[in-house]
């Protein structure tokens, strides 16, 4: 990412010749460090393509392949079978999640007893979620208190989501967010990077976190020197410095 390491560079200067006032970079100067440095198309290519397969988005995956020529480094098809799994998370249906994670690969749950026990406890959310009191007091005594014995966290994670069934009206519970929809995403990350993981591909992708690595150089720099910065990371746009 050009910008990143041109703010990077720029920090070491200033820092080399810095007096007790700021520097400023003029757009016309800006624009010309930009120019300077040359990045190739192919690593921008792969990096769009490294965040479409790590997204799941298959379809525009297969067409950039098609349109830039840039091969992903997993199988296209099997994010179909990654996305069905965090779907089926997303939408409620553990048991469906777990037989198809299995499918996938059954070493996924059987290596991961965190995982399995997320996915278990969304399980029990869903059934407390659903008003089915008796049948969520049994599974939580069932399959998922044997494995708060065996682990601590375990046992306050299960005591929370069970402290649930104490409540008639869960917006007064203070565990409530337990059956909000962000928890099934949240678990759905989580099966979502552990498939990842099984693949040896990065469960996160790299733009966000060289956009993070951007807003840290230009936090940087804000300390030493005005000029043109983005403000806005969604258009990218270049905004001329306040002197």
């Amino acid at each position: 990412m050009s910008l990143f390491w041109i703010v990077i560079r720029q920090v070491a200067e200033i820092e080399e010749q810095m007096g007790t006032s700021k520097k400023v970079i003029t757009p016309e100067e800006w624009e010309k460090r930009l120019n300077d440095v040359k990045i190739r198309k192919e690593d921008m290519n792969k990096l769009v393509m490294n965040f479409l397969v790590t997204e799941g988005y298959v379809e525009a995956a297969e067409k950039f392949r098609m349109e830039s020529g840039t091969e992903p480094d997993i199988d296209l098809a099997t994010i179909t079978d990654r996305m069905a799994v965090k779907k089926a998370v997303q939408c409620g249906n553990v048991e469906d999640a777990i037989e198809k994670v299995n499918d996938l690969n059954p070493e996924i749950l059987d290596t991961n007893p965190q995982l399995f026990f997320h996915l278990q406890q969304q399980r029990l959310i869903e059934l407390i979620r659903n008003g089915k009191i008796e049948e969520a007091l049994e599974f939580a005594q069932e399959e998922l208190a044997p494995r708060g014995e065996e682990n601590q966290s375990f046992l306050e994670e299960l005591e929370r989501t069970v402290s649930l069934l104490a409540f008639e009206d869960v917006s007064n519970c203070p565990v409530g967010e337990l059956l909000d929809i962000s928890q099934r995403l949240k678990t759905a990350s989580e099966v979502n990077a552990a498939i990842l993981t099984s693949q040896s591909h990065e469960k996160d992708p790299k733009l966000p976190s060289l956009l993070k690595m951007l807003v840290w150089a230009q936090n940087q720099l804000d300390e030493k020197a005005t000029y043109p910065r983005i403000n806005d990371l969604s258009n990218a746009t270049l905004e001329d410095p306040a002197v």
